[in-house]
């Protein structure tokens, strides 16, 4: 996948580097970590989907929850939000539509 039509744009990838810093790669068709990336990605996706059911489902509990549980929640919830923040502004970047300057 190029981006933007310009094959030598560098693109955000799913993970964070050394000090958390961004990573970035050069997209090339079918290249290893572009291929990594985009199946990370997916990953991430499905995985906050699943978070989000699950938090629903025991937010909607009869019986209150523990602030332990509340706390496991609220940590997965930012988690999974911070993933897909972080896919959304590298598939807004691969547009040319940046969520915010890297």
């Amino acid at each position: 996948m190029t981006t933007n039509n310009h094959p030598h744009t560098p693109r955000l990838l799913p993970w964070a580097g050394q000090d958390d810093k961004p990573c970035y790669v050069i997209p090339e068709d079918g290249g290893f970590v572009s291929t990594l990336a985009n199946r990370l990605e997916e990953l991430q996706l499905r995985t906050a989907i699943d978070v989000l059911d699950h938090s629903r489902a025991a937010l909607n509990q009869v019986q209150p929850l523990t602030p332990t549980e509340l706390l496991f929640i609220t940590n997965r919830l930012t988690e999974s939000l911070s993933d897909a923040v972080r896919v959304a502004d590298s598939r807004g970047r691969r547009l040319g539509q940046a969520l915010h300057a890297p």
